[in-house]
């Protein structure tokens, strides 16, 4: 009588126990690129220079750096579109340096494991 499903000895087959093995190489791997990533800053400026903004791999922003001669209290729009512009920038770049670090390691998988890419 045939044996019906299942694998001969009821063990993983090889192939499979090397992929495992793979994935387990390829979470740790991520795992220590999203930890060297929260510890990077990445700055954008908007504006010639006038507003400067430093963003962590946390998507946090870690400074604002406004040139005084851009602070024009007639005129507070254009500093708040400069900020705005440096900012999204700044979380632009992150995101696209965190995408090819995790693109390099997944080799273009994307989406495994939980990670933001």
């Amino acid at each position: 009588m045939a044996k019906r499903g299942g694998f001969p000895g009821g063990g993983i087959p090889g192939n499979m126990s090397n992929l495992m093995k793979q994935a387990q190489r390829m979470q740790k791997q991520m795992e220590e690129k999203a930890k060297e990533l929260e510890e990077k800053t990445w700055e954008a400026s908007a504006g010639g220079g006038a507003v400067t903004v430093t963003v962590s791999g946390k998507k946090e922003i870690v400074s604002v750096k406004i040139l005084p001669e851009v602070v024009d209290p007639d005129d507070v729009e254009m500093l708040e579109d400069l900020i705005v512009a440096a900012t999204n920038e700044a979380l632009r770049l992150m995101e696209d340096e965190t995408s090819k670090a995790f693109g390099q390691i997944t080799g273009g998988l994307g989406g495994l494991g939980g990670f933001p890419f």
